[in-house]
């Protein structure tokens, strides 16, 4: 399968040019990276990458530059034409699926635990990732997972619908603070025309859900498969009433799920909590200031003049 990119067309332009031309404008404003990093705001290191051209962009970031360099809009549009798969590389076990994902007209998910990587920020991503994998190899895994997101999240991009189970919220990935981000990412992506997102809440017992995580995918030429993953490998299927059969039990998860609109509330309540969450642990507690006093009173005492204590006599 080739890749297309999002405008249809096929990509001219590399995430290379992307960084040089992130940098020319930078530069022009007179910002070092730190600087527009704090703008923005993110890590230093990310715009570095961004400019370096080893790790792809969301359109988010790219917005958010065009505004503070005053670039017209430049760096948006061409975010948008780039071929971002080219630069990436997908373990071997996933590649065919990834391939689906750049052509696919329609895509219908089920996600448990964790939050579907086409719906991931990068932070969650890297927080996923850095449990087996570091350096180079980490980083090449980020990315690959942020290169499938592009065609989904354009202006005209294809359905999208995932009903997310309440534990892809309450699983705390690395911190509360990767949580309240991934929760305001799936808020402002779920506004897309294509994009609709909806929470099978945990005290529904009488919802007929999956086993599995699973995906319901529809190409350009009509064949429909069905994905589903188990320890990094990933099983196909296409057949007509296999397909048929999950598509059932999709559409009335669907329907007994909470609606779009409900969905986000609850989306912005964990958001919320999170954020009310990550305060208060900056913040020591009664239980914290007696740990401290406790250890203060120690080092005080083994700091003090040593005195013999008298021995009972035989």
């Amino acid at each position: 399968m080739s890749r297309r990119n999002a405008t249809g067309g096929t990509a001219a332009t590399t995430a290379g040019v992307f960084g040089e031309l992130l940098r020319h404008y930078r530069e022009a404003a007179n910002l070092t990276q730190d600087g527009l990093a704090r703008q923005i705001p993110c890590d230093r290191s990310h715009v570095a990458r961004v400019e370096a051209g080893t790790r792809v962009p969301q359109d988010t970031f790219a917005k958010a530059c065009d505004e503070l360099l005053g670039t017209g809009g430049v760096l948006g549009r061409l975010w948008g034409r780039i071929d971002w798969y080219p630069e990436v590389q997908h373990p071997d076990w996933f590649e065919r699926r990834a391939e689906m994902d750049a052509e696919a007209v329609a895509l219908r998910e089920y996600q448990v635990q964790m939050i579907p990587g086409l719906l991931q920020t990068p932070e969650y991503a890297h927080a996923l990732f850095s449990r087996r994998s570091s350096g180079e190899e980490l980083e090449e895994r980020v990315r690959a997972r942020l290169s499938r997101q592009q065609r989904f999240l354009a202006e005209d991009g294809p359905l999208y619908v995932v009903v997310l189970d309440e534990s892809c919220l309450r699983n705390v990935v690395q911190s509360t603070n990767v949580m309240r981000g991934q929760c305001e990412h799936l808020l402002r992506v779920g506004r897309r025309p294509n994009l609709r997102i909806q929470v099978a809440p945990a005290d529904r017992a009488e919802l007929r859900r999956p086993n599995t995580s699973l995906s319901l995918i529809t190409l350009p030429d009509g064949k429909e498969w069905i994905y589903s993953e188990s320890l990094g490998k990933g099983h196909f299927i296409d057949d007509p009433a296999a397909f048929t059969r999950h598509s059932q039990t999709y559409d009335v998860l669907r329907a007994d799920a909470l609606s779009a609109r409900e969905s986000a509330a609850l989306i912005s309540d964990m958001m919320e909590g999170y954020g009310h969450h990550a305060e208060a642990r900056s913040e020591p507690d009664d239980l914290d200031q007696e740990q401290l006093q406790r250890r203060r009173r120690r080092q005080l005492r083994r700091g003090g003049p040593r005195i013999p204590r008298p021995r009972p006599r035989a």
